[in-house]
């Protein structure tokens, strides 16, 4: 870089030399940048030099294809204005980035800019457009055609202007500059962005909602249920009527069906002939605390195992995929579920289990033999 000073001024320049073009269009960016030209010259007056996005300069040529004279000068304070060039336009610029660059169509090349994360004023200048529009493209060892100057100082932010138009060709684009809408203000931005992130909640809702109502087999079911989530789930799927019947009864009916449950389940096992067993489904009845082993899950299930009076039966699974599992363990949990504390909850998950442990194929002889004990859950319609 050199420098030099200038009526008082310090200028350096950052990059000189001719540089590549392609569509006319040379940037600087400080950030990522998708070169939408409406968007950079959104609001302006001027159509050489849009600064409408922060962060970033969309630069206009001549010439579409080929190589221009151009320079980039860095100054303490405003230059004065050099009437030697044909065009002249200003506007401000702020990187947002501490890396600024000059760079070519579809990022070819870059030239670093040493400027720093300030407020500055850019004054672009330029030569020889109508001349370099009318060539269009020249190759390696063909003269330059237009030539541009890109001059940054120190200044507050203010609105671009035009401050000299000699050609037909800027003439078409400061024309075109002002027939572009206005860039959204901070408030219009900010609240584009709440009405995206918004949308993108909505469906998101959509998609959390499409999947729940698939996992209950295609309709929703009453809020109640829907509480419970996947431990209704299985209920509902197998009989959707005598759920929600359940779902609807009062709680001394709720509490009622999982003593019930748990206790049918420990029949189908062949559990309920040992003392152990009879002793936790009685407390459970009167609404008491477990005793040993039936004070923690773990222990329940090595009694279950260790006692050898204990029958050993297999079950074929509820969906049908696995012939060799333990009715047993399937229905050790039932009066753990029984005693939870909310009815609703213990009712639907002792069903639950109980449903498991008579096994494949009996799902409906297992639910009409509740109907019959508890009626009002029949008359109860879906």
């Amino acid at each position: 870089m050199r420098g030099r000073t200038w009526g008082g001024d310090s200028v350096r320049t950052l990059t000189t030399g001719p540089v590549g073009v392609h569509y006319g269009q040379l940037y600087v960016q400080s950030h990522e940048f998708v070169s939408d030209l409406g968007a950079s010259y959104g609001g302006q007056q001027n159509g050489l030099c849009g600064a409408a996005v922060p962060g970033a300069l969309f630069l206009i040529t001549g010439l579409h294809t080929g190589d221009v004279g151009f320079s980039v000068e860095l100054h303490d304070s405003e230059p004065p204005l050099d009437d030697a060039w044909e065009e002249i336009v200003e506007a401000s610029f702020t990187p947002v980035g501490a890396t600024t660059a000059l760079v070519g169509w579809a990022g070819e090349w870059q030239e670093p800019l040493d400027l720093a994360e300030i407020d500055y004023r850019v004054r672009y200048c330029g030569t020889g457009m109508d001349a370099g529009h009318e060539t269009d493209t020249t190759l390696d060892d063909e003269p330059l055609v237009d030539h541009y100057l890109l001059q940054f100082w120190p200044a507050p932010p203010q609105p671009d202007r035009v401050i000299k138009v000699t050609s037909g060709t800027a003439a078409y684009w400061h024309d075109s500059a002002r027939q572009q809408p206005p860039p959204p203000t901070a408030e219009e931005r900010a609240e584009a962005e709440r009405q995206a992130e918004l949308e993108q909640e909505r469906r998101q809702a959509e998609a959390r909602l499409e999947v729940e109502t698939r996992e209950w087999g295609g309709t929703l079911p009453s809020e109640a249920l829907r509480a419970l989530g996947w431990e209704a789930i299985p209920v509902a799927l197998t009989d959707r009527a005598a759920a929600e019947a359940i779902a609807r009864a009062d709680a001394g009916t709720q509490r009622a069906v999982a003593r019930w449950a748990a206790r049918r389940a420990y029949e189908e096992a062949r559990l309920t002939g040992h003392d152990w067993v009879a002793a936790a489904l009685a407390a459970m009845d009167r609404g008491e605390e477990l005793p040993e082993p039936f004070d923690t899950t773990s222990k329940a299930f090595d009694r279950a195992w260790g006692d050898q009076s204990v029958t050993k039966t297999l079950i074929t699974t509820r969906n049908g995929r696995y012939d060799n599992f333990s009715q047993q363990a399937m229905a050790i949990p039932a009066i753990f579920e029984a005693c939870a504390d909310e009815p609703l909850t213990a009712a639907i998950g002792a069903v639950r289990v109980a449903v498991d442990t008579f096994g494949f194929g009996r799902e409906q002889e297992f639910f009409a033999e509740l109907r019959r004990t508890f009626p009002a859950l029949a008359d109860q319609a879906y």
